[in-house]
């Protein structure tokens, strides 16, 4: 056996002439493929030129995965048109000299399989994916607003065929071992245990690479005809009902370049939207590897936290409750669910269920240990064995006050205390323990199976080792936690207060909830505002007080608007009760025409919520703006094209509040 080694790459020959070629990117903790890389391979590829091997399997050293892609602190300081498109050649180039070598090539996919590295496994005759939950694959450069250059246009839709292949490239949605396999992306998905024999064995098979079923061949050959444009206009519907061109130019620009230019996006001419020199120069690019950044920062902060609890206990099984359990049973950790009876938690059970039934994708078997995982506990045994314990009851101090004291008493003295509520201070709840620093707030969002963003309250006496361990327990459910202070609605309840607020005064005023919701969706946010307050629940804005009804200007309080106290008063609360501002029919508002867009109502509706958000950051609920331009993009949606409301604002000239610093940077920093 012989070894040659280079920074990130090493290529082992054995004695039958197979070579492996593992990518260790040095001082990081995943692989991405920077230039320096990149040249590595290039080098790499120049060796096996002059020494041919009889197969070539790629791989991955690191436990935490393959390749993650591109490196996109690198991309972000690209500083011309020009320096982007030498970047997508220099990938486009080098993968096509890979994909023409004479002997065979395999990739082992172990773990996430991303962007450039899943266009380079592409590049690849075979492909192997093992069979464990972390394998994921994906081209999710759309989610950055830029698109797969390196050959993914190309190579996908060859894979897998058009549809399939611009869902993927579309939405940036991942895909695990097994649909990976049934799509005929990898030939196969393997164990961990036979996975470096398998390789061996398809590298050294000298089987030709996987072709489709012939119905499938048929069908890709007739896309060089008219079905090409037909599959590619479908796609373009499908994607304008869900995002505007303006804000989000990149899927349409997938959809063009594989149309008319084989997924080659060095072949698009610069005046074209769908250039590379146009996508270069739009302001969403740069605003979404910003909320990428933001998104990095948030997972920075559970850095060195070792703390995972085994034992989760959670006090209530309603929505929010009973899917705060069912998402922690899901993540692995044994989960006793309190409430009066198993009678009121038998709901939350049944959800959980068919959580876990759609999460584990036909895998019964991981869907029952789940659900095993998961205990009703109406006497609130659980609650002297558990490393957390989580309050999520109704909003009523008194009662939340009632509740922690006996927690207290019962809790090993380790246990970290926690709450949910989105509207009381922590302060007031913790006069009935008596060791205060015990609580902090852990207040989730709802949905809580999809929102990511967690917030983590430190109240005036919450211990820091009770809030590491909280910010611990948050990435453990592969969630964003966001430090904030204990304040009224923190920071996510804190802007969309004001902003619900504002668009039910122009309802008030005569504009239709149509006209409202359809100018904010235009806008890019994921919920009209006025839908959003009947998700929520009518009665539950009211009861928000200040948070709803705080002026955006004075920040003093003011009376809610007539017709939603009207609703509440005839039981009219949204979605709940079939009927809110909307009606409401199999869980979908029943919606009339919009009338015509006016930027001015979409402009008089942001106003309070940006107003909101620079008021939490020189209050101190958030350290600073970037944190809450995270906080409202991850807990409400709000239009990541945008790059966050601050960020939003400052372009526009209307915030007082300066830029934190460079988002990489800090990332990098922490």
């Amino acid at each position: 056996m012989s070894q040659r080694n280079w920074t990130h790459w090493t290529l082992r020959r054995e004695a039958d002439g197979l070579a492996w070629l593992e990518i260790d990117c040095a001082g990081a903790a995943a692989n991405t493929l920077s230039a320096e890389v990149m040249a590595e391979f290039s080098q790499v590829l120049d060796e096996l030129d002059r020494q041919p091997p009889a197969a070539l399997v790629i791989a991955s050293a690191k436990p935490a995965g393959f390749i993650a892609g591109a490196d996109i602190e690198e991309f972000s300081r690209l500083d011309s048109p020009a320096a982007a498109r030498a970047l997508v050649e220099r990938g486009w180039s080098l993968f096509n000299r890979l994909a023409a070598v004479r002997y065979p090539t395999l990739a082992l996919i172990r773990g996430h399989c991303l962007g450039g590295g899943l266009e380079l496994a592409l590049a690849c005759r075979h492909r192997l994916a093992v069979d464990e939950p972390s394998t994921k694959l994906a081209l999710p450069e759309v989610m950055l607003g830029i698109v797969p250059g390196w050959g993914g246009m190309l190579r996908l839709p060859e894979a897998i065929g058009p549809a399939a292949a611009l869902d993927m490239m579309l939405t940036g949605k991942s895909v695990d071992a097994r649909k990976a396999k049934r799509l005929g992306l990898v030939d196969d998905c393997v164990p961990p245990r036979v996975m470096a024999s398998a390789a061996r064995i398809v590298a050294l098979s000298g089987a030709p690479a996987r072709k489709p079923a012939l119905k499938e061949r048929l069908l890709r050959r007739a896309m060089n005809g008219p079905l090409r444009s037909k599959v590619a206009e479908k796609a373009r519907k499908q994607t304008e009902a869900k995002v505007s061109r303006d804000n989000y130019p990149a899927p349409f620009a997938i959809i063009e370049i594989w149309e008319k230019y084989q997924g080659n996006a060095l072949a698009v001419p610069a005046g074209d939207p769908a250039s590379l020199e146009a996508i270069f120069a739009s302001p969403t690019t740069k605003n979404l590897v910003r909320v990428f950044f933001l998104q990095e920062r948030l997972k920075a902060f559970g850095k060195g936290i070792d703390f995972a609890p085994r034992h989760v206990h959670v006090v209530g099984a309603g929505v929010m409750g009973g899917d705060i359990a069912a998402v922690c049973a899901l993540r692995g950790m044994r989960v006793t669910l309190q409430d009066q009876s198993v009678e009121r938690i038998a709901p939350a059970i049944k959800r959980a269920a068919k959580l876990f039934e759609r999460r584990s994708k036909g895998d019964a078997r991981a869907a029952r240990f789940a659900l095993d995982r998961l205990i009703p506990d109406p006497q609130g045994h659980g609650v002297a064995h558990a490393d957390l314990i989580i309050e999520a009851i109704f909003e009523n101090l008194e009662a939340k006050r009632s509740l922690f004291a006996d927690l207290e008493r019962r809790a090993r003295p380790d246990a970290v205390l926690a709450t949910n509520t989105s509207s009381l201070r922590l302060e007031d709840i913790a006069t009935a323990l008596q060791q205060p620093s015990r609580l902090v707030g852990i207040h989730f969002f709802n949905p809580v199976p999809q929102l990511p963003l967690v917030e983590v309250v430190q109240g005036e006496a919450s211990d820091e080792e009770m809030l590491r361990r909280a910010i611990g327990f948050v990435r453990a459910i592969d969630k964003l936690p966001l430090p904030v202070q204990s304040a009224p609605g923190f920071l996510v309840n804190a802007v969309l207060g004001p902003y619900m607020l504002e668009a039910l005064r122009c309802v008030e005023e005569g504009r239709s909830p149509e006209t409202v919701d359809a100018a904010l969706l235009r806008f890019g946010m994921p919920i009209g505002p006025v839908e959003l307050v009947d998700t929520v629940g009518l009665d539950i804005a009211v009861a928000a007080g200040e948070a709803l009804t705080g002026d955006a200007a004075s920040g003093q309080p003011v009376a809610p608007p007539q017709r939603l106290l009207q609703l509440v008063e005839a039981g009219k609360l949204g979605r709940k009760s079939g009927e809110g501002y909307y009606r409401w029919v199999d869980g979908k508002a029943q919606k009339g025409e919009a009338g015509a867009f006016d930027a001015a109502l979409v402009e008089r509706i942001l106003a309070p919520l940006l107003a909101a958000a620079e008021r939490c950051v020189r209050g101190g609920v958030v350290a600073d703006a970037e944190l809450a331009d995270a906080g409202v993009i991850f807990g409400t949606g709000f239009a990541p094209h945008t790059g966050g409301p601050l960020h939003y604002a400052a372009s526009l000239g209307k915030t007082l509040i300066g830029e934190a610093g460079n988002v990489a940077e800090r990332v990098a920093e922490a």
